[in-house]
């Protein structure tokens, strides 16, 4: 079964933001879907297994930091 994490990410203010955060969450083992909203800066994870620390250190890998 699924799960979803959410994470407030402060810093994001674009696309290229986005993408990078995007594609840094997608390389985690489990992650099947991100979905992130620049003007709330929350950042949606959804997966199988979701490890927290995994997530939280792909974030910071993109540059950006959680709140």
């Amino acid at each position: 079964m699924s799960e979803t994490i959410t994470y407030t990410v402060s810093g994001m203010t674009c696309d290229h933001c986005k993408n990078a955060v995007t594609g840094e969450l997608s390389s985690v083992t489990g992650v099947e879907a991100v979905d992130i909203d620049l003007g709330t800066k929350l950042v949606r994870v959804t997966g199988k297994g979701l490890d927290d620390e995994a997530l939280r250190a792909a974030i910071e890998q993109a540059g950006y930091e959680v709140a």
